[in-house]
C-alpha cells in the first residue's frame, strides 16, 4: 500500500507537531545505502550529490514519500564545517531542502549528525565550539525552509545538548533526537538510554528515541526502557539488522517482514515516530505505511510513563527514591584549603577531594565556587567539565550568583542539580526560567522576605508556593527538592525539631523529595560527628531524602547506611553486610567511639587508595601525574615506573572497561593522565641522552574517503600509553601514502580504520596495494562497521573491535617478532 502525498508549505497546513499530537509519524529510510545503489562513488561525502546528481537524490526522496514516508530527511547529514568545506555549506544545505521538497514530501527534516570529533575534556572540541558548527546549520535549513530537524546518530550527550540549544536558540524549528546505542546498551561514550531520555526531555527536545547500530529485535528492550520515563513522543529508526559480507558485498539481513513484527511490537508499547536508518529501503517503509493504517489505524497506544526525581550525569542517573548522599566537600564555606585551591586553580586538589568523596558514598556531589575576588562563572565552567572528566555521578551547581548557576548549567553534561531558589518571588522570577530551560532539577529553601518561618507550618506555606511557581514555568513537583533548614541546636534548639516535624509534613502535605545541610546542626558544639549522625538518622526517620553531608565521616555513613536496612531500603541487608567492618564505627572498643578512653581524634575516613602514581592514573588525575613521576624518578629508573605504575594501571582500567564498569570518559581520563606522565619521562631520558622505551613502531591511519579519527585518535593514545611508537597518518589518507611511509620507515604492523561502509573497499584495496607492492607487514583493522567478517573481506590479518584489543594484538605481535 502506498500513501502519496503532495508537499504543503508549513502555512498550509499543520505543523509537524500538530500532526504528530493527532497520531504517528512515519520518516523514511536509509539514504547513504540507496545513494550507494545508485552510483555513489566509494569514499565521496554523500552531500556532494546533491550538486551533481540532484535527480538520483529527489529520486530516492519521491521513492519514500510513494512509500508512504510522512517525513523525509534531506541529505545532510555530514554537512558541518569539521566535515565539509566551509564555504561549501550554504549551497549544499540549500540545495538538499529543495531537493528534499521537490519529492512532494508532507514534511522535510534537516538531518543533523554527530560532527565527528571529540568533546573535551577528552578531546579537542569546546562546548561553545560545538555550539557554533551546529549553529552555523540550523540557521541555514531554516532559510532553507526545513520543517524540522532530526539529529541523529548521536553517541556524546554533551554533544547532543550543545547542539539541542543551538537549534532551539536559532530557530523554531521542531527537534526530533535519536541516540545511538551499542550492543551492551549504552552509546560509545557511556550513555544508557534511560539518562539520555531524561537528559534530552528536559531540555525541551519534542521527540527522543534511538536509531542505528543495531535491528530492531536488539533496541526493543532499549525501546521498552525509554517508554518506562519518556513524556515526550518515542522515536525509533533501526538498522536492518547487522551488515553481512555476502560476495564482497555489504547486505543488511533482516527482511521487510521481520523488521516490521519487531517495529509493530514498539508501536504496540506506546512508540509514535518510526522509520528506518542503514539498509532500509522503500519496501521497508510502506510495509510500516500499511502496518499503520491498518492495525493501528485507531492511533497510537498510550503510555503511562513514571514520573521519577532524578539527576544525571553523562552515563549515570540518580533516582531520590532511597537516602541518596550529596557531598558537601566541595563547598568553600569554612575551607581554607578549597578556597586557596580554588584561587588558584587547583584542580589536582579539587578532583581529588571530589573522587574521594565518590569513592566514601556520594551519589551526588555539591559544587560551589563561591569566592568574592574571582570570576565565579568561569570558574564554575571549568570546575563541571574537569569533575565530568573523573567522576561519574551528577553534580549538585550551588551558587548565590545567577550569573555562576547558569553558566555551569549550560555546559553540564547530563540533568543537574539547582541549589537553589527560596519563597522569595524575584529568586524565583531569576532562577526558574534557568531551570526550565536546562531541564535541571531544583533545591528549594523554606525561607522567604521574611526569613526563616519558626513554624513547619510557616515552612511548608513557603514550600507549597514555591512548588507552584514552579508549575507554572512548566516545572513539575517531581523537579523540585524542598530543603526544611537545619539550624544550629546550640542557638537554636527548639527549631531542630522544627526541622524534623518540617520534613513529616512536607510528605504527609505536599508528598514531595527533601534535602537538608546535615551537619549545621552541630555548629558550636562539640562531638560533632556523633551529633551529626543521631540527627541525621531522625531526619532520615522524618522524610529526609538526600542529606547534604560529609560522606568521609564514618558515624555519619553508618547512619545512611542503619537506616537504610530500617527503612527496608537495603533489600536483605545486604550492602549492610558487605560493609559490615566499615560500619564497625559505633563499636565500644575502637578509638573516638562512644565510651572509648581513646581520644576522638578521628571522625573522617580516610581514603583506602593512596596517592601512588598507579592510583592517579586510576582516578584520571592528570594535572597530578607529571609532578608524582618527577618524584619517582628520583628511585626509580623510567623503565621501572613504566612496569610498576602505568601498564598495572592501564591494564586495571581496562579489565574495568570490559566488564562495563568504567567508561570511555574513564578511559581516556586515565590515558591523558598517563600521556602527561609519559612526558616526563621522555624529557628525562633525552637530559639523560638515553632512548625511550620503545615497544615497537605502529603506522595508523583513516583511510582514503573516510573522514572520521575519533576512534583511530583514542588507539594511538592508547598504543603510546603502552610504550609503542606511533606513525600517525590521520585521516582520509591516499592508498600510495600509506604504501610509500611503510616502505620509508619500514613499518611491521599497520592500523587501517574506517567508519562507513563505503569507505571498506578502499581499506581493501590499501592493503591489497600494500601486497601488491611486495612489503612484508601485518594489518590490523577497526571502526564501526567493522567485525571479523569484514577483516577477512578486506585481507587483514586482526579485528581490533576496541583502543584496548590494538595494544592486546601490538603486545602479540612484537613478542613474536
Amino acid at each position: 500500500m502506498t500513501n502519496t502525498i503532495s508537499y504543503r508549505s508549513p502555512n498550509e497546513e499543520a505543523g509537524v507537531l500538530a500532526a504528530l499530537a493527532q497520531g504517528f509519524l512515519l520518516i523514511d529510510g536509509a539514504m547513504g545505502t540507496m545513494l550507494q545503489q545508485n552510483g555513489l562513488p566509494t569514499g565521496l561525502q554523500p552531500e556532494y550529490f546533491n550538486l551533481t546528481h540532484p535527480n538520483i537524490v529527489t529520486k530516492i526522496h519521491r521513492s519514500y514519500v510513494e512509500a508512504g514516508a510522512d517525513i523525509v530527511t534531506a541529505n545532510t547529514f555530514q554537512a558541518n564545517r569539521h566535515k565539509l568545506p566551509q564555504a561549501q555549506l550554504p549551497e549544499i544545505i540549500h540545495a538538499a531542502i529543495n531537493l528534499a521538497k521537490a519529492s512532494g514530501a508532507r514534511f522535510v527534516a534537516y538531518d543533523m549528525g554527530p560532527i565527528g570529533a571529540l568533546m573535551a575534556p577528552y578531546g579537542t572540541l569546546s562546548f561553545d565550539e560545538a555550539y557554533e558548527i551546529f549553529k552555523e546549520q540550523v540557521v541555514l535549513a531554516a532559510e532553507a525552509g526545513a520543517d524540522l530537524v532530526i539529529l541523529e546518530t548521536m553517541s556524546d550527550l554533551l554533544e547532543t545538548k550543545a547542539a539541542l540549544l543551538a537549534i532551539k536558540e536559532n530557530s523554531d524549528l521542531p527537534v526530533f533526537i535519536t541516540m545511538t546505542y551499542q550492543a551492551d546498551g549504552r552509546t560509545f561514550v557511556g550513555t544508557d538510554p534511560v539518562t539520555a531520555t531524561l537528559t534530552l526531555q528536559g531540555l525541551g527536545a519534542d521527540a527522543v528515541g534511538l536509531n542505528c547500530s543495531l535491528g530492531p529485535k536488539e533496541l526493543l528492550p532499549l525501546v521498552t526502557e525509554i517508554l518506562a520515563v519518556a513524556k515526550v513522543p518515542v522515536v525509533v529508526q533501526a538498522n536492518a539488522g547487522l551488515p553481512e559480507m555476502v560476495a564482497g558485498q555489504t547486505v543488511y539481513p533482516i527482511s521487510v517482514a521481520e523488521y516490521t513484527i519487531y517495529v509493530t511490537e514498539m508501536l504496540r508499547q506506546g512508540v509514535r515516530i518510526v522509520g528506518g536508518c542503514c539498509g532500509t529501503t522503500p519496501a521497508f517503509i510502506a510495509d510500516l505505511r500499511q502496518t499503520l493504517d491498518n492495525e493501528f489505524a485507531s492511533g497510537p497506544v498510550a503510555t503511562t510513563p513514571t514520573s521519577v526525581t532524578a539527576v544525571t550525569s553523562g552515563s549515570q542517573t540518580v533516582r531520590l527514591n532511597q537516602v541518596t548522599v550529596i557531598g558537601e566537600r566541595l563547598n568553600p564555606t569554612g575551607k581554607k584549603r578549597l578556597k586557596e585551591a580554588i584561587r588558584q586553580e587547583d584542580f589536582g586538589y579539587i578532583l581529588k577531594e571530589a573522587i574521594d568523596q565518590v569513592n566514601a558514598g556520594a551519589a551526588i556531589l555539591d559544587v560551589n565556587m563561591g569566592l568574592p575576588e574571582i570570576d565565579e562563572a568561569a570558574m564554575m565552567v571549568q570546575a563541571v567539565g574537569q569533575l565530568q572528566g573523573v567522576v561519574n555521578v551528577p553534580l549538585q551547581i550551588d551558587s548565590s550568583s545567577v550569573a555562576a548557576i547558569e553558566a555551569g548549567a549550560r555546559v553540564y553534561n547530563g540533568r543537574p542539580l539547582i541549589n537553589s531558589v527560596n519563597g522569595k518571588p524575584e529568586t524565583m522570577a531569576a532562577i526558574f526560567p534557568i531551570v526550565k530551560k536546562y531541564g535541571a532539577v531544583v533545591l528549594g529553601l523554606a525561607l522567604d522576605e521574611k526569613g526563616i518561618p519558626e513554624t513547619a507550618a510557616g515552612r511548608v506555606a513557603i514550600a507549597r508556593r514555591i512548588i507552584e511557581t514552579a508549575a507554572r514555568y512548566g516545572i513539575p513537583k517531581e523537579d523540585v527538592l524542598i530543603d526544611p533548614l537545619v539550624l544550629t541546636a546550640s542557638a537554636q534548639q527548639a527549631q531542630v525539631q522544627v526541622t524534623l516535624d518540617t520534613l513529616r509534613l512536607l510528605k504527609e502535605e505536599l508528598g514531595v523529595c527533601t534535602v537538608a545541610g546535615v551537619s549545621n546542626v552541630s555548629f558550636g558544639l562539640p562531638n560533632r560527628p556523633l551529633l551529626n549522625a543521631t540527627f541525621l538518622a531522625a531526619a532520615i526517620a522524618s522524610g529526609l531524602d538526600a542529606p547534604i553531608m560529609n560522606p568521609m565521616s564514618q558515624p555519619m555513613m553508618a547512619a545512611i547506611h542503619t537506616m537504610r536496612v530500617i527503612n527496608g531500603q537495603d533489600q536483605e541487608a545486604a550492602t549492610f553486610i558487605a560493609k559490615k567492618d566499615g560500619l564497625a564505627v559505633m563499636d565500644s572498643k575502637l578509638p573516638g567511639s562512644i565510651g572509648s578512653k581513646q581520644p576522638a581524634a578521628t571522625t573522617t575516613t580516610t581514603p583506602t587508595a593512596n596517592d601512588s602514581l598507579k592510583t592517579m592514573i586510576l582516578q584520571g588525575r592528570k594535572d597530578e601525574t607529571p609532578a608524582k613521576t618527577k618524584a619517582l624518578l628520583a628511585q626509580y629508573t623510567p623503565l621501572e615506573i613504566v612496569n610498576q605504575e602505568f601498564i598495572p594501571a592501564l591494564d586495571e582500567v581496562g579489565a574495568k572497561f570490559e566488564a562495563g564498569s568504567l567508561f570511555l570518559p574513564q578511559l581516556m581520563q586515565s590515558a591523558e593522565a598517563v600521556k602527561r606522565a609519559q612526558a616526563v619521562l621522555k624529557d628525562h631520558l633525552a637530559s639523560q641522552s638515553e632512548a625511550s622505551p620503545n615497544q615497537g613502531k605502529i603506522l595508523l591511519a583513516t583511510v582514503a574517503g573516510d573522514i572520521h579519527d575519533i576512534g583511530k585518535n583514542i588507539v594511538k593514545m592508547m598504543l603510546e600509553n603502552y610504550g609503542f611508537q606511533v606513525v600517525d597518518l590521520g585521516k582520509d589518507v591516499p592508498i600510495e601514502k600509506v604504501v610509500a611511509t611503510i616502505r620509508e620507515q619500514e613499518i611491521q604492523l599497520v592500523g587501517l580504520s574506517a567508519l562507513m561502509t563505503t569507505t571498506v573497499q578502499n581499506m581493501k584495496a590499501t592493503i591489497a596495494a600494500v601486497r601488491e607492492a611486495g612489503l612484508d607487514c601485518t594489518f590490523m583493522v577497526g571502526g564501526a562497521v567493522l567485525n571479523e567478517e569484514y577483516r577477512e573481506f578486506v585481507g587483514a590479518d586482526y579485528y581490533a573491535k576496541d583502543a584496548l584489543a590494538s595494544v592486546t594484538i601490538a603486545q602479540q605481535f612484537f613478542r613474536q617478532t
